[in-house]
């Protein structure tokens, strides 16, 4: 799973897995492009990318805004000449009941959630495009439908993951032709700030991880060994895929 040579663009890249992705992707030897909401959490990730001895570079992105998505890809590819990988992690989960929440609070997480998505692969894929190569990876949720688990207080989430799951197989398929493979992952509780709220209450917390055969919280890097894996030769045949990471949690 060598990455040398490559050119990596992770978003939400300043805490959480997608630092955890950023710091994986340089160690195989990828050229990182850590970009998040925030410069300066993001240049501290570049920091530590360069203590050990890789390379990388910071930039302050909303996904939702489609000239700042646009703006990231330009000076990722004026920085290192191309866009090999990108890694839709940005991501947003508030906890709200269906019944209390906000047209706003729903737009402004299928927004980034979704819309993100979509703004960052177009970017992204219209660069790959030239090299008749690349790689996208849509960070999902078991939270995504169909695999009969509902999830309550996170309807608008729930419906940005499912999406995501949609639009990673479409663009599979429409993609393929160039030579750019595009696959997503669903983990499930994962050891990040978006699970504080239920870590919170001890009565939640310990309801969720009843239902997980493993009965314990995922850590972040064990979710970059996948998507190490989806960015690298290894997973040459792989296109399409949604792949679970859960800790049993949908089987049991």
């Amino acid at each position: 799973m060598d990455l040398k040579g490559k050119v990596a663009i992770i978003t939400g890249a300043r805490r959480g897995m997608g630092r955890t992705h950023a710091l994986a992707l340089a160690k195989a030897g990828a050229k990182v492009v850590v970009a998040d909401i925030s410069l300066e959490d993001c240049q501290k990730v570049v920091k530590e990318i360069e203590k050990n001895k890789g390379e990388a570079l910071a930039v302050k992105c909303d996904v939702a805004k489609k000239e700042e998505v646009e703006e990231m890809v330009k000076k990722a590819v004026e920085k290192f000449g191309k866009v090999d990988i990108l890694v839709n992690n940005a991501g947003i989960c508030q906890f709200k009941p269906f019944l209390d929440l906000t047209e706003e609070e729903w737009d402004r997480t299928l927004n980034i959630n979704l819309k993100g998505y979509f703004l960052c692969a177009q970017a992204a894929a219209k660069e790959m495009v030239k090299q008749k190569s690349g790689v996208i990876i849509n960070i999902a949720s078991v939270a995504m439908g169909q695999v009969g688990v509902g999830i309550p207080n996170i309807v608008h989430y729930c419906a940005s993951k499912g999406g995501v799951v949609g639009m990673t197989e479409a663009l599979a398929v429409e993609l393929a032709p160039y030579n750019i493979r595009v696959n997503a992952i669903s983990p499930g509780m994962i050891e990040t700030p978006m699970i504080d709220p239920i870590k919170k209450d001890p009565k939640v917390a310990e309801a969720m991880l009843d239902r997980v055969p493993m009965k314990r919280v995922g850590k972040p890097e064990e979710v970059s060994n996948l998507v190490l894996f989806l960015a690298s030769d290894a997973s040459s045949y792989m296109t399409g895929s949604t792949v679970v990471i859960d800790g049993g949690w949908l089987a049991g």
